[in-house]
């Protein structure tokens, strides 16, 4: 039988974008910049959904939701290349490696079903302008917002426990500027067909082909609405529903 170099792993190596040290500098300052530019316009962004009350509406209250989720992913994804330029430590622990997994899966599964969320909002103020502050009064937005972010984490949770169950890798060395479940599942000599398989039709499912769908559908019956105004006049008027949450 042949010998597999198997062993047991409590840390991992990010490997990052580059090993070249001409190119490390230049490389944190661009990440650097594509973080703070992220992050300000995302708290921005925010802070004026916040404090500006005519912007307490639905779309803007969505749109706050997913300022929130694009801050965290920026900064679970981009912090391990920000931290390792100062400390120099590029090494991560098992148990963060696979709860930055875990974040990072649930915030991307955020992410889509806000956005769906906000095509429905926009499906109503167009298709059925009599009736949207009935429909997307203040209750059903953040019920619609806590489902998003429910759905999102509760999604990730078998991913999380089965990455646990891992339990030997034929490296620790990701090749990868953070930690992401394909990486691993690639260095995991244990049994990972039930996380392949789980990933292909529920992760798909849920996370990407429904948010897919539901923006889209939403999408074809805004177009159509609008083609069906006939003076421009009333195209105008339709999209320029005052909304109020």
């Amino acid at each position: 039988m042949e010998q597999q170099n198997w062993t047991m792993v409590t840390y991992f190596i990010i490997k990052g974008i580059s090993d070249v040290p001409e190119l490390q500098l230049p490389i944190f300052l661009l990440v650097l910049l594509i973080y703070l530019i992220t992050l300000g316009g995302n708290v921005t962004i925010f802070l004026l959904v916040c404090l500006d009350h005519h912007l307490h509406t639905p779309m803007y209250f969505f749109l706050a939701n997913l300022s929130i989720l694009d801050i965290s992913c920026s900064s679970i994804t981009l912090h391990k290349i920000l931290t390792s330029f100062i400390s120099g430590d590029n090494t991560v622990s098992v148990p963060k490696c696979l709860v930055q997994i875990f974040a990072f899966l649930s915030l991307t599964c955020d992410e889509l079903l806000v956005l769906a969320a906000m095509s429905y909002d926009r499906y109503v103020a167009i298709c059925k302008p009599l009736h949207y502050h009935q429909v997307m009064n203040s209750k059903l937005c953040v019920l619609l917002a806590c489902l998003c972010w429910v759905c999102g984490f509760l999604e990730s949770i078998p991913t999380f426990m089965k990455t646990f169950e891992l339990t030997c890798y034929e490296s620790n060395m990701i090749n990868h500027f953070y930690c992401d479940i394909v990486p691993v599942l690639k260095l995991s000599c244990s049994d990972t067909s039930f996380l392949q398989l789980y990933i292909l039709t529920v992760g798909v499912v849920v996370c990407a082909f429904t948010p897919f769908a539901l923006t889209f559908i939403s999408y074809i019956f805004i177009i159509a609405t609008i083609l069906s105004i006939r003076s421009s006049s009333g195209r105008h008027r339709s999209t320029h529903v005052p909304l109020t949450l």
